[in-house]
């Protein structure tokens, strides 16, 4: 059901490549993932068609000896240098002449990886040092805060390196903000641009948090890791989550900061610092929630296609409460004003945005009245008319994305306990069959 494995998969890539009869063929570790005798028989078959006139080239980092002896010309490399390059007999007494014999009972292959390999003088090197070094004082396990600071430290790594964590979602923030700018860009500060921000702010919101769902198949990468490390030990489901909330934070800032400048500035917002810090502290908040429910989510299903298709789900529902499509005031009262509405963050962001940019703001109507932003949005959103309810807002995103990592905390600790329950039946079992 789950397909071929991965040795399987390499017979059958290399079968399709034979169909088409080749003069060259170039097979990097034919070997990979094959037990000893599916590659000896696959090695014999492969040698068969030289004597057709087809040339075959492998890379092997290791070989049995019957493998081994199949090979007509071997080519030996050792930091980018070629040590030797010639028949394969002939590699054998090259050897023995420069001082290297091959033990009468051991693999050619391995003797050869043995006498090229320097890597393994800097171990016995390191082995040496470390006997006759002093022994460590500490015998007890690390305490949380060093665990904590390692797997930040891992994490950081990790998401820095791969492409596919943090820069390819930046990438596409950035093509999705600068989609979403330059279709609601010039709209000016008029009272007909009302009804269209709002909507270029729902937009934004929604669909860059929907963005996110990209990042599922890292975050279950991860999951794995912990509880590969807490089955053993390793970890703890406490020092995970803090380790992967102080890495992600730099790489969520620096999208929040970038999509945020992009749609500010398109979009044609008011023009003034703190409005726009508090527009990159709102946005920032809102991917911290929502990495929060990701996390929850794949910490439930540990898999990736039930976990997309449930956030998939999560996301267009919560944005059918978040008030865009019908005014929170006028939702049905059972589940979509409660709690769906109250639960969905996107309210609670796209609230705190458009109160940090109408909010002591006037529009003239005629030459002596005047309308407040307020009453202006209260048809089209809810939102409060004081002047602080913005921060309520980021406050009320907060303990969102901390109530989401306590809950991804149980999920964890409750997996844990399952596994050292169903790891107690089963020595249980063991030891009375023995």
């Amino acid at each position: 059901m789950k397909g071929l494995p991965s040795g399987e998969r390499r017979r059958v890539a290399i079968a399709r490549e034979l169909v088409m009869r080749p003069h060259i063929l170039f097979i990097d570790e034919p070997l990979y993932h094959l037990d000893s005798v599916s590659a000896l028989l696959m090695m014999v078959t492969l040698k068969k068609l030289t004597s057709t006139g087809c040339t075959l080239i492998f890379t092997l980092n290791q070989s049995s000896t019957e493998v081994f002896g199949l090979f007509d010309r071997i080519c030996l490399l050792s930091n980018g240098n070629t040590l030797f390059f010639g028949e394969t007999l002939a590699c054998l007494q090259h050897f023995s002449n420069a001082g290297f014999p091959c033990p009468i009972m051991q693999s050619p292959s391995d003797h050869f990886l043995r006498a090229i390999n320097t890597d393994f003088d800097r171990i016995i090197a390191m082995c040496k040092n470390w006997q006759e070094g002093p022994l460590l004082k500490s015998k007890g396990k690390a305490s949380n805060a060093t665990r904590i600071a390692v797997l930040t430290w891992r994490s950081l790594l990790i998401m820095s390196r791969e492409f596919k964590y943090y820069w390819l979602r930046l990438i596409l923030y950035m093509l999705l903000t600068l989609c979403i700018g330059t279709i609601f860009s010039g709209l000016g500060h008029s009272l007909s641009s009302v009804v269209t921000r709002v909507a270029a702010i729902f937009v934004f919101v929604s669909f860059t948090s929907l963005l996110s769902i990209a990042g599922v198949p890292v975050l279950m990468k991860e999951i794995k890791i912990y509880a590969s490390e807490e089955s053993n030990q390793h970890s703890g489901a406490l020092a995970f989550l803090f380790g992967q909330l102080l890495s992600s934070i730099p790489f969520l800032f620096l999208i929040s900061i970038s999509s945020s400048l992009v749609f500010y500035f398109l979009i044609g917002l008011r023009d003034e610092f703190s409005l726009l810090m508090y527009f990159v502290l709102n946005f920032f908040m809102c991917l911290l929630v929502n990495e929060g429910l990701m996390l929850a989510v794949v910490s439930l299903w540990k898999n990736i296609f039930q976990s997309v298709l449930t956030l998939v789900t999560i996301h267009v529902v919560l944005m059918l409460a978040a008030g865009y499509f019908r005014i929170r005031s006028k939702l049905p009262g059972p589940v979509w004003t409660h709690p769906l509405s109250y639960i969905a963050f996107h309210t609670y962001s796209i609230q705190g945005l458009l109160e940090n940019e109408y909010l002591g703001v006037n529009f003239a109507i005629g030459q002596v009245r005047s309308i407040s932003g307020f009453q202006v949005l209260h048809s089209a959103y809810d939102i409060s008319p004081r002047s602080n309810a913005k921060w309520e807002n980021v406050l009320v995103l907060f303990l969102m994305a901390v109530g989401y990592r306590i809950l991804v905390f149980v999920l964890l600790h409750f997996y844990a306990r399952k596994n050292v329950s169903l790891h107690r039946l089963f020595r249980g079992k063991h030891n009375s069959a023995a």
